[in-house]
């Protein structure tokens, strides 16, 4: 049986995200990008700008373009926030299934988004049809949805470690602190004196301490996925690497479990899921470990036998924290198989 193939566009290519789906994309069976767009670049070849992509793509940035975009089965948003949501009901309405890599339709309640985003949600409408973009915890959604609202990679990185235990009714709904360390291309790929190698490297800090934006996001993603709020501290730091995110959550246990049987609840959640890999009990996981793909990687420690249990949690920011997670939602919508063109190994060293 000849193999469909569906037509692809990527609104905002040029960023890091942008390139991460073309590398991912270059290899898979059943798509074939179109358009991927790029007000400040258009007319440049692709492979001028990522000379990755050489002999992979024909293709040049474009304007966006209307007609273009309706005509795929599937549009990508790689975009700043704002962007998706302008464009997301004329593409539904002709049936184009959207991805959308920003915030637009990350968090449902619009009075919470607008305090975070500074902005007034233009289609709170198109809510209905989003699906949150996270395989593990929200398949069944997103294989319905018609839009897809991709997570952040802080917030794919902490729900994937923390909400077994949490619904597991062995840890506290309160005081769970998640601490983030992600590399600078989370930042984006825009000029920032901040993220210039003299100013970060050789050097570590936390930022957002007072209030990251990936915290309403995931504060109301944990209260519909364990049916009760829980209170959560996040605070995301800065590391000097390219890629590559850790994230230490810390829970209290509300009655006795071992460090074994703690395992086992992580285990037995993800032991059918093709990207998440719960590691041998003693396991420290590392970045390098998920590299360049979409994997996460797990471990959890009861530190001294007490109160407190820490698990640890790896992610490429820009594959299972971006543009892989994104792929991994398309092939669930297309009903394609869900690892296609995402099973690359990490790379070592």
């Amino acid at each position: 049986m000849e193999q469909v193939t569906y037509k692809v566009g990527i609104v905002g290519g040029t960023g890091y995200t942008g390139v991460e789906l073309l590398r991912l994309l270059a290899n898979h069976p059943a798509v074939d990008v179109v358009a991927i767009t790029s007000r400040s670049e258009a007319g440049m070849s692709v492979s001028d700008l990522y000379p990755n992509l050489r002999g992979y793509y024909d293709l040049a940035f474009s304007e966006p373009s209307e007609a273009v975009l309706l005509g795929c089965d599937v549009v990508f948003f790689a975009t700043p926030h704002g962007v998706a949501m302008e464009m997301a009901p004329k593409l539904i309405a002709a049936g184009v299934k959207v991805i959308d890599l920003a915030a637009d339709f990350r968090i449902e309640d619009m009075e919470t988004f607008s305090k975070w985003y500074g902005l007034e949600h233009s289609c709170p409408d198109v809510m209905s049809d989003v699906a949150y973009g996270l395989p593990e915890l929200f398949r069944d959604q997103i294989r319905q949805a018609k839009v897809v609202a991709n997570p952040g990679c802080y917030p794919t990185s902490i729900l994937l470690a923390a909400v077994p235990l949490l619904r597991s009714g062995l840890v506290s709904l309160d005081g769970v602190v998640a601490d983030g360390k992600s590399g600078v291309s989370g930042a984006g790929r825009g000029a920032n004196v901040a993220m210039l190698g003299a100013e970060m490297s050789e050097s570590f800090k936390a930022y957002g301490a007072k209030g990251h934006r990936h915290l309403p996001e995931m504060k109301e993603k944990l209260h519909q996925l364990v049916d009760q709020p829980v209170d959560l501290t996040f605070v995301p730091h800065l590391v000097p690497m390219v890629r590559g995110m850790e994230s230490s959550v810390y829970l209290t246990l509300t009655a006795d479990a071992s460090e074994a049987a703690l395992h086992s609840i992580l285990e037995t959640t993800y032991e059918d899921e093709p990207f998440v890999d719960v590691m041998p009990l003693g396991s420290l996981p590392e970045t390098r470990m998920v590299k360049g793909s979409n994997m996460c990687r797990l471990a959890v420690y009861r530190p001294q036998g007490g109160s407190k249990v820490v698990v640890l949690s790896v992610i490429d920011n820009l594959v299972k924290g971006a543009a892989g997670q994104a792929v991994q939602n398309m092939n669930i919508l297309l009903d394609l198989p869900e690892t296609l063109a995402l099973e690359q190994v990490a790379l070592m060293p």
